[in-house]
């Protein structure tokens, strides 16, 4: 999923409270683009945090319903220094890209692109979709692995269960399961469901920070409330979680990685390392879009072209007057 904003900040404003040692950040909302635009909630990055782990984006959605939101219409756009990570509860999402990758993003299924040294791809709802609801979340490389070869991989992980709850682990190693998807960096990814009045012990990596984004319902995260929308950043330190659900059923994403222990510039759909960079791959970009006789095909460069693909590709926003300041 591309970043939105037609004027995009390297770092965006929340609000948070911390309370136990936990820390609740609050999303703000952001529109897809057009006057019938879908919307998604962001909760990462922050003014205050700007990653959880390698984690650096994080954006809700849904449940909406798709005659009234127009869908998921996200045309051919860039990315570099990233993987992008697509996780659905409900509706499909057909992906494309330009490595040769095409691929439908189901519940259930994670779908995880890595960008490397560049990537450009297309995400749009089918027309049997009537309903979209999920998170499409981003991963930061680190500086070793951050040039790859972009590449593609899909997993359907099995559904774990237990007393009062069951969960499936996308990412990394959770209720004693493990996800075959190999990452650059240790990382942690799972959906978690618990029924009403249910308390689940989980057994954690204390080297990981981790966030608890909840889907529904409220969710107490060992003495944090935490309501529909938030995300709950607990720090490194703790082996055991305790998460316990209020009076109906909860819905939570769990994300984790140790400390990234770097610092990025982040910026649109590009993760790099310095403000230089980052408008270099926005030159690169906008030489692939502009000049082209019908808009609707892109030079081969760093970005690749996404074949089959109707829609035209999204040039890239203005670069704020102020340099590009990096974060970590």
């Amino acid at each position: 999923m591309t970043n939105p904003d037609r004027d995009p900040q390297e770092t965006v404003a929340a609000t948070g409270d911390v309370e136990c040692g936990i820390e609740v950040l609050t999303p703000r909302d952001v529109p897809l683009g057009g006057p019938r635009a879908m919307r998604v909630r962001r909760t990462l990055p922050q003014r205050e945090r700007s990653l959880i782990g390698a984690w650096c984006f994080v954006d809700h959605y849904g449940p909406d319903e798709v005659a009234e939101s127009g869908g998921m219409v996200v045309a051919p756009h860039p990315h570099t220094g990233l993987q992008t990570v697509s996780w659905l509860f409900e509706g499909d999402v057909q992906h494309r890209d330009s490595a040769g990758n095409q691929a439908m993003v189901r519940p259930g299924e994670v779908n995880l692109m890595t960008a490397g040294q560049g990537i450009s791809h297309s995400e749009v709802s089918p027309p049997s979709t009537s309903v979209l609801h999920g998170v499409q979340l981003w991963v930061a490389l680190p500086e070793a692995s951050r040039h790859v070869a972009p590449h593609f991989a899909h997993h359907a992980p099995a559904l774990r269960t237990g007393r009062n709850w069951q969960g499936r682990v996308f990412l990394g190693s959770l209720l004693g399961d493990t996800s075959p998807v190999s990452t650059y960096t240790p990382l942690l990814g799972a959906e978690i469901e618990l029924d009403p009045g249910a308390h689940l012990d989980l057994d954690v990596d204390p080297s990981f920070e981790l966030g608890f984004l909840v889907d529904a319902g409220t969710l107490r995260v060992d003495e944090q409330e935490v309501k529909r929308d938030e995300l709950a950043y607990v720090a490194p330190g703790r082996s055991r979680v305790t998460l316990a659900a209020g009076h109906e059923v909860v819905r939570v994403v769990v994300l984790g990685g140790p400390p990234f222990g770097e610092e990025i510039v982040m910026w649109w759909n590009f993760v790099g390392r310095s403000h230089e960079e980052v408008v270099a791959f926005r030159e690169e970009w906008q030489h692939q879009v502009e000049g082209i006789d019908d808009g609707r095909k892109v030079r081969a460069g760093r970005f690749g072209i996404v074949a089959d693909e109707p829609l035209a590709p999204i040039p890239a926003p203005p670069l704020p007057n102020a340099r590009l300041r990096s974060r970590g």
